[in-house]
């Protein structure tokens, strides 16, 4: 190990449960693991506060695994008018960068140009998200020639071509990214539990006093006392809102408006070839107004996304068959040989929680705000939700803040994040393998040689998967079941859906070597036949 903070904690399961169960009141109880819930719990503890977080499935199962991998301010926010917005996450992206530099990297866009007045119009926005960025910026805006333009992107679409514009952005692997929240916190005392339910809100004099979670491997119940409760649920946030408004009315006696109108996002994963390029493809302006990626990310290419309203909030949505041939037709516009369902590694979808505006039932979802919104109720429930993963550790600070403000915490200490690298960052002078490149141990930082040290670390289950790495998830990186490896703690279900069902009996083998929970092999192997489209 490089340092003192990157030695791991085991999450040994039977130990968090235990901690769980003791008689304690927390200054911040937070509900929901994914990106906003875990950078709370970190901003949090990391200014000394006492917090526990819990997720009635895995952390970061939910949207905060399923993004289009990019760290972004946003060019079409700033297309939007929306300069504060693209202003912050410019500025977010640059410390999310620099504090998980093996799995936060800059990566080159290129937008091709196919009329006259392209180049210079798109140019002079990009150049406009450089002048934003400042001195966080990750390069220059390039005006490129035809030729320049099929160089970066051997199978760009050449007839018609004019040039094209090669901008900055960021990309990432979101849910490690997210484990690594989860492990930094707990290395500053914060309690995190994975499959554990908060069922109810409890009460004293009509404020909010703490919850009753479910442990739901066991059923066990377990009461949390808290001065303050966060509900970062993503998309579900209405749903502890609405179980809160029941129990304290509103004095006007209306009912708990909801407050998301969720989208859905389809991405698809095609083989590295349809690309063949270190460099992303986007696509301004598609068919339904959104924009088009194609990156490439852990050896293969990423294809999407799509933009459409949807009213359930299931866990695991699908992807309307409309949205398949959308992301599809509009990829044979711009590559000269197109995937086709055939090549389709994995497709999966996610839900943005986008926040309505009062009283409106009927928005269109692309023009609703990505800005992230916090509301605290009659009886002090603080609920935050909407927002972009590129924010998260600023929508954290403005939860801290909110809490402060309304007398639910004392917030003596300063944030501490704006440079608090996370578990498994390496010494800068360290060279940091390119997140596009197949997977590999580079995804666990300054930890490797420790993954390496586990048994069987040489044998080989996949490229980029070892049998150490299924280990070292079950041991300190709260993996529980199958899917949490597969999924989650490696990107292989996202990566090829087939590979990972294939290896899901031999990763279960291993899990129960390691926990005392049932590894969910056919359960895994269902949701895998989910991600590949039907032919």
């Amino acid at each position: 190990m490089t340092s003192d903070r990157s030695h791991p904690l085991s999450t040994a399961r039977v130990g968090l449960v235990s901690r769980l169960a003791e008689p304690r009141q927390y200054d911040i109880a937070i509900v929901g693991g994914g990106a906003t819930g875990l950078g709370v719990a970190l901003d949090a503890a990391s200014r000394g506060l006492s917090v526990v977080l819990v997720d009635s499935h895995d952390f970061a199962k939910g949207t905060s695994s399923r993004s289009t991998k990019l760290v972004h301010g946003g060019v079409r926010y700033l297309a939007q008018g929306n300069i504060s917005l693209v202003q912050e996450a410019l500025h977010e992206r640059a410390l999310m960068l620099h504090n998980a530099p093996y799995l936060a990297q800059p990566l080159p866009f290129i937008m091709p140009t196919y009329r006259w007045w392209e180049a210079p119009f798109f140019g002079t926005g990009l150049k406009m998200y450089d002048a934003l960025a400042g001195r966080a910026g990750l390069g220059h805006t390039e005006l490129l020639s035809r030729a320049e333009a099929l160089e970066q992107l051997p199978n760009l679409r050449p007839a018609g071509l004019k040039g094209g514009v090669k901008y900055w952005d960021g990309q990432f692997n979101d849910a490690r990214y997210a484990i690594a929240l989860a492990r930094t916190a707990a290395l500053h005392g914060a309690l995190l539990v994975n499959y554990c339910k908060a069922n109810e809100l409890t009460y004293e004099s009509g404020k909010v006093s703490g919850l009753i979670c479910e442990d739901v491997r066991t059923g066990q119940r377990y009461p949390i006392r808290s001065r303050c409760v966060v509900n970062s649920t993503g998309v579900w946030v209405d749903e502890l809102r609405q179980k809160d408004g029941m129990a304290v009315p509103s004095q006007s006696g209306r009912q708990t408006q909801t407050m998301v109108a969720p989208s859905q996002g389809v991405h698809m994963v095609v083989d590295r070839e349809f690309l063949n390029s270190d460099a992303a493809l986007m696509v301004p302006k598609t068919a339904d107004g959104r924009v088009l990626f194609a990156v490439p990310w852990l050896g293969k290419v990423i294809l999407g996304t799509t933009d459409t309203p949807r009213h359930d909030l299931m866990l695991e949505p699908k992807p309307f068959e409309e949205e398949i041939d959308f992301i599809l037709l509009e990829s044979a516009r711009y590559l000269s040989r197109a995937p086709q369902r055939k090549d389709i590694k994995s497709i999966w979808v996610g839900l943005r929680p986008l926040v309505k505006p009062p009283e409106d039932e009927g928005a269109n979802t692309k023009e609703l705000s990505r800005e992230h919104t916090i509301l605290v109720s009659r009886s002090g429930l603080v609920t935050v939700t909407g927002g972009k993963w590129t924010t998260y550790r600023a929508m954290a600070e403005d939860v801290l803040k909110k809490c402060g403000q309304s007398g639910l915490l004392d917030i003596s200490q300063r944030a501490q994040t704006k440079t608090l690298q996370l578990v498994g960052a390496a010494p800068e002078s360290e060279k940091v393998q390119p997140i596009h490149e197949a997977p590999g141990l580079h995804s666990y930082g300054s930890e490797g040689d420790f993954v390496n040290a586990l048994p069987g670390a040489q044998d080989t289950l996949c490229p980029g998967l070892t049998q150490a790495m299924v280990r070292f998830a079950a041991r300190y990186e709260y993996a529980t079941v199958v899917e949490d490896v597969l999924a989650r703690r490696s990107r292989l279900l996202f990566l090829d859906a087939a590979l990972a069902s294939s290896l899901a009996e031999r990763v279960g083998e291993i899990l129960m070597d390691e926990t005392t929970c049932e590894p969910e092999v056919e359960e895994f192997r269902a949701l895998a036949a989910q991600y590949l489209p039907a032919h």
